[in-house]
């Protein structure tokens, strides 16, 4: 490895090497494609004359670094598709001023790097926090908000007729909800619902339920089966 020195009153001072003065103007960052041609240049200008360095080490540099050149195009395809992949995605991203959540509409590659197009807003793929199947969000968030209605109804005991439409809501919720959402609601919430379908029968018996009873499941006005 050559070296760079300055001669003062002949005494040589501040001598380093050529790699160590190149790479100390990165300011600790990585070495890109032109920090390694201009060090690789410098090497061969600032050279000992004498002791020249071979071709085949000058080769050798160049294939190391075509190598490194490959394997960074390489990491940016894959991370192209990757991005690609999340298109019509739902997804949550973790910015500056909290979550940011949607359907990820497409990506784009600007400045080397991704960004996720979430309603019309773009977001930087580094930040992606979460990618989440449409249905099961759905019925998570199903889940929880049947579980907050049931909740905000009075006390079973305490239902009367003027709750009935509040109690028919939940049921038309229910019965609109599939098997796969359905099975997101607790074990507890079902239980509860299921008194409140009791008391509503109670409040509100149907022609056909007077002739019926109800199954063990307990069944409402209509066919509304707590499962």
């Amino acid at each position: 490895m050559s070296a760079i020195a300055t001669v003062v009153d002949g005494i040589i001072t501040n001598q380093t090497s050529t790699t160590e003065s190149t790479t100390s103007t990165q300011s600790g960052g990585s070495l890109d494609k032109d920090a390694f041609l201009q060090l690789l240049v410098t090497q061969m200008k600032y050279q000992d004359p004498l002791e020249p360095t071979s071709n085949t080490e000058y080769i050798s540099q160049l294939a190391t670094f075509s190598e490194l050149e490959e394997m960074q195009n390489l990491g940016a395809s894959m991370e192209m598709q990757r991005a690609n992949n999340l298109v019509g995605e739902y997804v949550f991203v973790n910015t500056d001023n909290g979550y940011v959540e949607g359907m990820v509409d497409y990506v784009v590659y600007q400045g080397g790097k991704v960004y996720l197009s979430i309603e019309e807003s773009l977001y930087n793929i580094d930040d992606l926090d979460t990618v989440a199947d449409a249905d099961y969000l759905l019925a998570v968030r199903l889940a929880e908000s049947f579980t907050s209605e049931l909740g905000e109804l009075p006390d079973v005991s305490l239902l009367t007729k003027d709750n009935l439409e509040d109690v028919e809501t939940l049921i038309s919720v229910y019965d609109n909800m599939t098997s796969y959402q359905k099975g997101y609601i607790s074990n507890d919430t079902l239980t509860l619902f299921k008194k409140y379908l009791e008391a509503y029968n109670l409040l509100n018996p149907s022609e056909e339920e007077t002739e019926e009873n109800d199954s063990v499941d307990g069944d409402s006005s209509g066919d509304t089966t707590v499962e």
